[in-house]
């Protein structure tokens, strides 16, 4: 059977909305249109970034033995992939320098029951249409709705597999309905905290890596702020910011902002506190630059934040 596009919809997760081309693909959005507009008047780089299909999966369970969709890929920043998972297993990887830029994709599943997840890739923009499936189809069932903001390491950058990125990794295991708003070289900056519409029931929040060199925790506090007025009191968790391999001289200063938004952070009641020091082994073998977590990074790094979230009943 052929999936019109608001069927589509019902098993395409991490949009907040989305919109219909002129030849009929369908576009995935996790940023307002005001929002968006904010990165345009701001940043080319966080503009484009801001577009990318982070985070977003096709999730179903189905007796189907094949299924398949048009793409077009309208922009890539990173060469990472588009990856198929059944049962829990990744079964196929489609490497995003070895697609085409508009083509289709056909996969083969086994027999009985299966849960299939597609994940598209993380750091570049991809469109879909046409779904089609041999057998009826059921979307799976989510948990808690969950806005995780963050920079470049939250929006997938790093392991090159969207599989692989840590917030793929404990979502596999937290199962939560998310909207990831990473976005490549982010800050905190409050004008990016606005009224979406979208009532989040958790909010996880990584940032500070980009901008440990200030000498105030100014922002970071205007920006906590700012999200309490528009959310309420929901339960926030701030995860902060992971070692790095390249501060040299700087790791004092690091170490000193990680423990100035702890400080900020402990003025709020409904904020948890999550070291990202202890997240990842500080060796360069876990990380592609001594920034990104690589791939085995990434494992790590997700595998040990759901642990710290069911530690402290998050």
């Amino acid at each position: 059977m052929k999936l019109t596009n608001e069927q589509l919809k019902t098993i395409y997760f991490g949009a907040l909305f989305f919109k219909e081309t002129d030849d009929e693909y369908l576009q995935a959005f996790q940023y307002s249109d005001e929002q968006m507009l904010y990165f345009k008047k701001t940043s080319e780089f966080w503009y484009e970034r801001c577009m990318a299909s982070s985070a977003k999966t096709l999730e179903f369970v189905t007796d189907a033995t094949e299924f398949s969709f048009d793409y077009k890929i309208i922009w890539i920043g990173s060469e990472d992939s588009l990856e198929i998972e059944v049962d829990g297993v990744i079964s196929k990887i489609f490497y995003v320098k070895d697609l085409k830029k508009k083509s289709s994709l056909a996969f083969n599943l086994p027999t009985g029951s299966k849960k299939v997840v597609v994940y598209l890739p993380a750091d570049a923009t991809i469109l879909l249409r046409n779904f089609q499936i041999n057998a009826d189809y059921r979307p799976v069932e989510k948990k808690q709705k969950v806005l995780w903001l963050g920079d470049s390491i939250t929006q997938g950058f790093g392991p090159l597999r969207s599989a692989h990125t840590y917030v793929s990794v404990a979502n596999r295991l937290l199962c939560y309905s998310i909207i990831n708003q990473g976005i490549g070289g982010y800050v905190y900056d409050k004008n990016s905290i606005t009224d979406m519409g979208y009532k989040p029931e958790k909010i996880i929040v990584s940032l500070g890596t980009n901008q440990y060199g200030e000498e105030t925790m100014e922002a970071v506090e205007d920006f906590y702020e700012q999200l309490l007025k528009i959310y309420g009191k929901i339960p926030v968790l701030c995860i902060t910011p992971l070692w790095r391999g390249d501060t040299n001289d700087n790791a004092k200063k690091l170490t000193q902002y990680c423990e100035g938004i702890k400080t900020v952070c402990k003025k709020f009641k409904n904020i948890s506190i999550v070291d990202g020091y202890k997240l990842v082994p500080h060796l360069s073998e876990y990380f592609l630059d001594n920034l990104h977590p690589n791939a085995l990074g990434s494992e790590v790094y997700g595998r040990n934040l759901v642990e710290k979230i069911r530690e402290i009943g998050f």
